[in-house]
C-alpha cells in the first residue's frame, strides 16, 4: 500500500464529551508529513507560548537523525478543522538502554550474536533534542485533545509496524492531562529530569550567600580563584554561523564524556538555530588567549532561561574549573537580563546538587500495541527506567516528586 493512501486510511474518529459542541461531536487524528505543515495555518502559532514553538521541530527535523522518519499527529475538531499538532517521530529504540551497569554488559555480549536484541520498533511522540510539550491551549482543551489522542494512538501505531508507543519526556505538570493514557494500557515511569534554580537575586553573589551553605561557597571561591589573571573573554551572540567549527568540536567532548546519549547534534543544528530562532537563542563563548574553550547555546523564554547544551574544551576544562565558571557566568547574565530561574537539561546532578537546584520531573509514557506483551512491560518499566540507577537524584529534595501519583 503506498504511504499516501495509508495515511488516509488511518483517520481515527473517537468520541469526545465536549460540553462546547455537545456529546455527540466527534473529532479525529490523522498523520501528516513535514511538507504538509507549510500550508496549515495552525502550525505557524504552534507552541507559541512554549520556549520551543513550531519552529523549533522544524529545526530539529531538518537538521538531526535523517534515519528517523518525522511526522505529526493533526487533531481536529468535528468539523476537521486541525486543533492541534503533536510531533512525532518513529526509530529503533533500544528499550535497554537505561538499565544498570550489569543488564548493559549483558546486552553488550548478547549482542554479539544478535545485533538486534531488545532493538525495537518505536513511535514516539514528542521532541528528538529536549522535552516535550502539548500544542497551546487552555487544559480543558488540552484534555479533550489527549482523550483523543490516547484513542486513537495505538491504531496508528499499528499501522506503521512500530510495536512500542513513548510520550516522550513530558514534563510533570502534564500528569492530570496526560492520565487518559494510563486509561489506555500506558505505564508511566520517570525519565532523567531537568533541574531548575531561583535566580530571584540582584547578583550572583547575593545568591552564593542566600541559596549556598557556608562549604559550598567556600568551594565555588577557591574555584574561581584558579581563573584570577587568566585572560578569559564572554560573548554573547544570536547566531554562531561563522564560528560553528571553533565550537562544535567543544560540544562533543561532552557529548562524547556522557553516560547515556539520544540526540546528537550537528553543526547545521547550531547555525538553523541562529537564524530561524534569533529572538530566542543565545549563544555564550568564552575565549582563553582568544581560542574558544568553553560554549553553551541557551534558549531564552517568559521570565526562564534554559541551559540546553555545552560545549568544554577538556585540555583545560578541569584545570580552570570551567563548569562552574560557565555557570557563574549564565546566572550572572540571567540576573542581569531580568530573568527568575534557571532551568538545565538533565545528567550531571552531583554539582547541581550542591548548587541548590531542584528537579524538574519528566515523565515517560510507554506501551506495547499487543495487549499480551504490554502486560509483562509494565512489570518491567520500574526496573528499566534510568532514574532507578542514579544515586545521585535521591538527594535531592524533591526526589519523591519523580514518582508523585505515577500508576503503574
Amino acid at each position: 500500500m503506498q504511504m499516501t493512501a495509508l495515511l488516509r486510511s488511518l483517520t481515527a474518529d473517537v468520541a469526545l464529551e465536549d460540553s462546547r459542541h455537545g456529546p455527540d461531536q466527534k473529532g479525529s487524528v490523522d498523520v501528516l508529513f513535514g511538507h504538509h505543515l507549510q500550508d496549515c495555518r495552525h502550525w505557524k502559532h504552534a507552541f507559541a507560548t512554549q520556549h520551543k514553538d513550531h519552529r523549533y521541530y522544524e529545526i530539529v527535523a531538518d537538521t538531526l537523525h535523517p534515519e528517523f522518519r518525522y511526522l505529526y499527529f493533526a487533531l481536529r475538531d468535528a468539523q476537521g478543522q486541525i486543533c492541534a499538532i503533536q510531533p512525532f517521530f518513529i526509530l529503533d529504540q533500544d528499550i535497554l538502554a537505561g538499565a544498570g551497569p550489569y543488564i548493559g554488559h549483558f546486552l553488550t555480549l548478547v549482542r554479539r550474536q544478535w545485533p538486534r536484541f531488545f532493538l525495537m520498533r518505536t513511535m514516539m511522540v514528542g521532541c528528538v533534542a529536549g522535552d516535550a510539550q502539548l500544542d497551546d491551549g487552555s487544559e480543558a482543551t488540552q484534555l479533550i485533545y489527549a482523550q483523543l489522542l490516547a484513542g486513537a494512538i495505538t491504531k496508528h501505531a499499528r499501522a506503521f509496524g512500530t510495536g512500542l508507543i513513548v510520550l516522550k519526556e513530558f514534563p510533570d505538570n502534564y500528569r492530570d492531562v496526560l492520565s487518559c493514557f494510563l486509561q489506555s494500557g500506558f505505564a508511566r515511569v520517570p525519565s532523567m529530569p531537568l533541574t531548575i534554580l531561583n535566580i530571584r537575586y540582584s547578583s550572583f553573589d547575593e545568591y552564593m550567600r542566600k541559596a549556598l551553605n557556608s562549604a559550598t561557597r567556600s568551594k565555588l571561591r577557591r574555584k574561581f580563584k584558579a581563573t584570577i589573571g587568566v585572560p578569559i573573554e564572554l560573548t554573547v551572540c544570536s547566531d554562531v554561523t561563522l564560528i560553528v567549527d571553533e565550537i562544535y568540536p567543544l560540544y562533543l567532548q561532552v557529548y562524547h564524556r556522557s553516560k547515556l546519549h539520544f540526540e546528537k547534534l550537528t553543526k547545521e543544528y547550531f547555525c538553523r538555530l541562529g537564524k530561524l530562532m534569533p529572538d530566542r537563542v543565545r549563544f555564550f563563548v568564552w575565549r582563553h588567549n582568544g581560542k574558544a574553550v568553553a560554549f553553551g547555546e541557551c534558549i531564552v523564554h517568559g521570565e526562564t532561561m534554559f541551559a540546553e547544551y555545552l560545549g568544554l574544551d577538556y585540555s583545560v576544562a578541569l584545570r580552570l574549573h570551567l563548569y562552574h565558571y560557565v555557570f557563574r557566568d549564565l546566572v550572572t547574565w540571567g540576573i542581569a537580563n531580568g530573568y527568575k530561574s534557571f532551568q538545565s537539561s538533565g545528567l550531571n546532578y552531583d554539582p547541581k546538587l550542591h548548587l541548590r537546584h531542584r528537579l524538574k520531573p519528566v515523565d515517560l509514557y510507554v506501551r506495547h500495541t499487543s495487549s499480551v506483551i504490554n502486560l509483562g512491560l509494565r512489570m518491567a518499566l520500574p526496573w528499566l527506567e534510568p532514574t532507578r540507577y542514579d544515586k545521585t537524584l535521591k538527594k535531592f529534595p524533591n526526589y519523591r516528586d519523580l514518582w508523585e501519583t505515577v500508576t503503574v
